[in-house]
């Protein structure tokens, strides 16, 4: 049998404190979103997903991100601060924070859905602020969601998915983080996708995203190796989820993806051990069970 084309290592973006609480009904303390994102980075995250500078009307969990930044940026690690828009963009540079994330849909129902915008409206208000970033010298994240399914519009299009991230990289984003939103793909489908953003965008970082809906994270992000990526999106504990995405679930749980990969040989630099440690402090404060496969043996085994 021939060998499995894997990378030797991966990269692991941890969504879990911006992405997994966003939409979490209980209001998480902020002294236990600082405890969460520090032990997480202990366990040897170096890219992170810390919070979003929105409007705490619309999203209450993030009324403390100001707090969030301040506290929990590190010398050693990429941090991520989710910006949408101008108003956000000026809570950034008002911080030391040094990496911003973006986010459209290739749907045009979902963007409306989200933010009340067509795609390529979003897109004309994003380029000139992503323009900015780069002048000023900082790492740009786009992310693009409903790259796969939409739960309004069904099967979208690689094609879209393609000119939507064709787009990003003419603006001179340095990174695409490609989301199966509803969790709807399936290994043949993210390894073609993958596969054609491979071939057009060479040089440019692409990242995976899986939501776990119908428990095909893991066998998507093994296909995803296959096509040549070797960075993922994910959320520790399963944590996440979106109110404009009717039945999606959280994203794939950062200590299976890590499990998986170290299994077959592929190294994340990441300890299991202290993952597990970081969920148990924000376990208590969240509305759903964390119901990963290895988290339920490390409670089994405590």
């Amino acid at each position: 049998m021939d060998k499995l084309k894997l990378p030797e290592n991966i990269t692991i973006i941890e969504v879990g404190p911006r992405d997994g609480l966003q939409n979490e009904k209980n209001f998480v303390p902020t002294e236990t979103k600082k405890e969460f994102i520090l032990r997480l980075k202990d366990s040897g995250i170096r890219e992170m997903e810390l919070t979003s500078f929105v409007s705490p009307k619309w999203v209450p969990q993030m009324q403390d991100a100001g707090d969030i930044v301040e506290s929990c940026l590190t010398s050693d690690s990429r941090d991520f601060v989710l910006a949408p828009n101008e108003r956000g963009l000026q809570r950034v540079y008002e911080t030391g924070c040094r990496a911003v994330a973006v986010f459209v849909g290739v749907s045009n129902t979902f963007n409306q859905k989200n933010i009340n915008k067509t795609t390529e409206d979003s897109l004309n208000d994003l380029e000139p602020l992503i323009n900015e970033l780069k002048e000023r010298g900082y790492f740009v994240r786009a992310c693009i969601s409903t790259a796969f399914y939409c739960p309004y519009e069904g099967k979208i299009l690689p094609e879209d998915t393609l000119a939507l991230c064709k787009r990003f990289a003419d603006m001179g984003v340095d990174e695409l983080s490609v989301a199966d939103t509803v969790g709807r793909a399936n290994p043949l489908e993210a390894h073609a996708l993958f596969t054609l953003l491979k071939s057009e965008l060479p040089g440019l970082l692409l990242t995976a995203h899986f939501h776990d809906t119908r428990k095909m994270a893991l066998a998507n992000i093994l296909a995803s190796m296959q096509a040549g990526v070797d960075r993922f999106d994910s959320s520790a504990g399963g944590l996440g989820g979106c109110p404009f995405a009717p039945g999606a679930t959280g994203n794939v749980a950062t200590e299976d993806v890590v499990f998986m990969a170290e299994e077959m040989g592929v190294k994340t630099g990441i300890d299991l051990e202290k993952i597990s440690q970081a969920i148990d402090v924000v376990k208590p404060f969240i509305s759903r069970p964390v119901e990963s496969g290895y988290y339920r043996l490390y409670e089994l085994n405590k």
